[in-house]
């Protein structure tokens, strides 16, 4: 058994071998801080505390209390939120919990961001499509009935007059902002107010730019009009795989609480409440600073790759205002394929990317699996230093891989001396560390 044990971190070290010497560009991931990892290591790791923090269900809990309570704290303040949870275990597990608490069970109606044009899979039904079952969460754990709010494709984002208009015949009991291809903030007030005249409350998935609307940037939903916000904590907040939910109106606390434990949640990763209690420190100390960087970076690097014939969509609008660029790569002249082919084809050049829907793929036959489009973030090569020089050096990376045809391998060996100058965690406490160090505990 020592074999397999070796045989694990052999495995464990390779990939952190990688990552010390490829692009990250991948928009849902980032890296945590040394800090963040100490505290993730603890020895919470393998405790229990079902309940709210001073209602435990298990004894033992003074200090996982503590900590949880100065999460808890954090959260607030970064969030300016009268409320916070910090239970949840996942962005959807934070989804789940606004539709217990604002929707109604097997009968209800919520609308969402079309799955295609950037929702998330969490704020999907359960359907059936040209024989294929969709197991959408909203659908299959809630029961819920979706509609789409009218999507403007010119300027990729929710189209406020047709979407209201929809709403009002519709009637949902609840609208839910946020998604996956998150380019622009999304008109929250404006059909806040349409929401009041049907009744329905209103929420904002930030699990992408969470991080952004903290350290105020982007948008502020919370003052827009949404009565809470749910989020993962491992995108621009750069903490551990986990997930929350935030409010600023005292009267709904009760019901978000209740939503949460005991109908999805018995114990709930406490490591990883140690480890986001560390990262919101950071976030509240150095957060401004770091996401500031992160929008910068994205708008450099989507005119870099535009200015070497890249088709980078909302060129006009500044290509985004968030930590994300979309390409669209259907019309790419030099037959390397779609998506899909491009993302495994830079991955061999150590560019890490994924491939992503445009809005129009699926009526024109194209699939997820090699969709028309690629996402690029920004999120962790701004932690590891990089500033809108570097942007204009990954550009060049990219097109000498799909444009100039070079050998994946020989743009391989350029990343890894190109990496050789960023192998620290920035915007932490810590200063210098290895940010892709493997720890060996024995």
């Amino acid at each position: 058994m020592i074999k397999t044990i070796e045989s694990i971190r052999n495995i464990l070290h390779t990939h952190h071998e990688l990552f010390r010497n490829c692009i990250p560009l991948i928009a849902s991931e980032n890296i945590t801080s040394p800090a963040v990892k100490e505290a993730c290591s603890c020895d919470f790791s393998h405790r229990y505390a079902e309940g709210w923090s001073g209602q435990r269900v298990y004894a033992g809990c003074k200090f996982i209390d503590d900590i949880e309570d100065l999460c808890m704290e954090l959260a607030r303040k970064f969030f300016k939120a009268k409320f916070a949870d910090v239970r949840p275990i996942s962005g959807v597990v934070a989804n789940l919990a606004l539709y217990n608490a604002f929707t109604s069970r097997n009968n209800g109606k919520m609308m969402v961001m079309p799955i295609p044009k950037g929702g998330h899979i969490s704020h999907a039904p359960m359907f059936t499509k040209s024989g294929m079952q969709i197991n959408g969460t909203a659908g299959t754990v809630r029961g819920l009935e979706i509609e789409y709010f009218k999507f403007d494709q010119e300027n990729m984002n929710l189209d406020i007059d047709g979407s209201a208009e929809l709403m009002r015949e519709f009637k949902p009991e609840l609208i839910l902002f946020g998604g996956s291809v998150f380019l622009f903030p999304h008109p929250v007030k404006e059909l806040s107010e349409v929401a009041k005249e049907v009744g329905a409350h209103v929420a904002y998935d930030g699990a992408h730019v969470a991080g952004l609307i903290g350290a105020g940037f982007f948008q502020d939903p919370l003052r827009e009009g949404a009565e809470a916000m749910s989020l993962s904590t491992h995108k621009t907040l750069p903490g551990p795989q986990h997930g929350m939910v935030v409010a600023d109106d005292e009267s709904i606390v009760d019901n978000l609480k209740f939503s949460s434990f005991p109908a999805l949640l018995s114990n709930h990763h406490l490591h990883n409440v140690a480890g986001l209690a560390v990262a919101l420190a950071e976030m509240i100390e150095f957060g401004k600073e770091y996401c500031e960087q992160i929008i910068k970076n994205a708008k450099a690097l989507g005119k870099a790759l535009y200015d070497r014939g890249f088709n980078v969509l909302q060129k006009d609008n500044g290509f985004t205002a968030s930590h994300q660029i979309v390409i669209d790569i259907t019309n790419f002249e030099n037959n390397v394929g779609l998506g899909g082919d491009i993302e495994r084809l830079v991955e061999r050049a150590n560019i890490i990317l994924n491939r992503n829907l445009l809005p129009w793929d699926i009526m024109q036959g194209r699939h997820y699996q090699n969709p028309g489009g690629l996402r690029i973030g920004t999120s962790e090569i701004t932690r590891l230093g990089m500033k809108e020089k570097e942007m204009d050096q990954i550009a060049e990376f990219i097109k000498q891989v799909l444009i100039d045809k070079k050998d994946p391998n020989k743009v391989k060996e350029e990343i890894k001396e190109f990496r050789r100058g960023f192998q620290e965690v920035k915007y932490c406490f810590q200063s210098p560390n290895e940010a892709y160090e493997y720890h060996k505990f024995y």
